[in-house]
């Protein structure tokens, strides 16, 4: 069985992405790692060359800037990394998602278990969802992805390239068990600042200059949702949790089970299919009653 790993990124070190330790944490489980390192600011190549492997290739890319709305870039350069993909499962990774060490033996089973499954398109995980701090988890947000594919499928990233579909077809996908630790929203407020105003113009097409600095001094951070974290945390990552140099903001963590606010932002996201569907007729009755649909006096005499 050969395994490929791969990322994107760009400017990690402008707004301060562990690539190092993502790619890091998923190199004992692959036999080659593609990056592609998309047109950045700062060192970002030269980072991803200090990791040193051998396992490791690098694929210089440029980001479109007529593909700033959605977060549809993204998947553009997910889909660029893994067509350079040669193994039998593609294991992919944000540059802001890291493994826990004690999860590499499960994983590889599952990708061993499945590999002469043809009705298994793609393994997917959990996740672990951190803001602020390290010892603070948000249980909201998605909480399963698909982070291993098959190749020469037809299997894509899709949208912001948060998880991979094949046309109208449902991927068939098997769980491994293991979870992936989500930093991207772990950062001095000034970066995170910094980086969600770039980061957001790739959803709403505003041009933002990469390494531009933000406006907002701080960052508004949304903690209502969180939970202590009560696990481990990656080796990988301990050099840079040891580094922290920012204060927590002050938070009433609070376990989800008793967080009537977690309650109310989970039965939203459960129920979004549903109120777009019932909004349906009301949006139909609408555009019937809108003068583009009325009869014009042309028609009127024709009748």
């Amino acid at each position: 069985m050969f395994v490929s790993g791969f990322t994107i990124v760009r400017n990690a070190v402008q707004y301060d992405y562990p690539v190092v330790e993502s790619i890091r944490s998923i190199l004992p489980a692959v036999d080659e790692m593609i990056v592609a390192v998309g047109n950045s600011c700062d060192a970002t190549r030269e980072l991803i060359e200090s990791i040193g492997s051998p396992k490791i290739r690098i694929i210089d890319t440029v980001w479109d800037d007529a593909q700033r709305r959605g977060g549809t870039v993204l998947a553009q350069q997910t889909n660029l990394a893994l067509a350079e993909c040669t193994g039998d499962w593609c294991f992919y990774i944000q540059a802001d998602e890291v493994v826990h060490e004690q999860d590499l033996a499960r994983i590889q089973a599952t990708m061993r278990r499945y590999e002469h499954s043809p009705s298994v398109d793609a393994i997917s995980f959990r996740y672990h969802h951190f803001r602020a701090d390290y010892g603070i988890r948000d249980p909201l947000p998605y909480r399963r992805q698909v982070r291993i594919v098959r190749p020469q499928r037809g299997i894509q990233s899709v949208g912001d390239a948060c998880g991979f579909g094949r046309g109208d077809h449902k991927l068939k996908s098997v769980s491994c068990g293991a979870w992936i630790y989500h930093y991207g929203y772990v950062k001095p407020p000034q970066n995170m600042a910094a980086k969600n105003n770039y980061f957001q113009s790739l959803y709403d097409g505003r041009m933002v200059t990469p390494g531009e600095a933000s406006e907002a001094r701080e960052y508004a951070w949304n903690l209502r949702t969180c939970e202590a974290f009560q696990g481990t945390h990656p080796q990988v990552m301990n050099q840079r949790i040891a580094n922290k140099n920012w204060e927590t903001p002050p938070a009433k963590l609070v376990y989800r089970w008793r967080n009537p606010i977690y309650w109310q932002g989970l039965l939203y996201k459960n129920t979004r299919t549903f109120r777009r569907m019932s909004q349906f007729p009301r949006q139909l009755l609408s555009a019937l009653r809108s003068p583009s649909c009325l009869p014009t006096n042309n028609a009127k005499q024709a009748n």
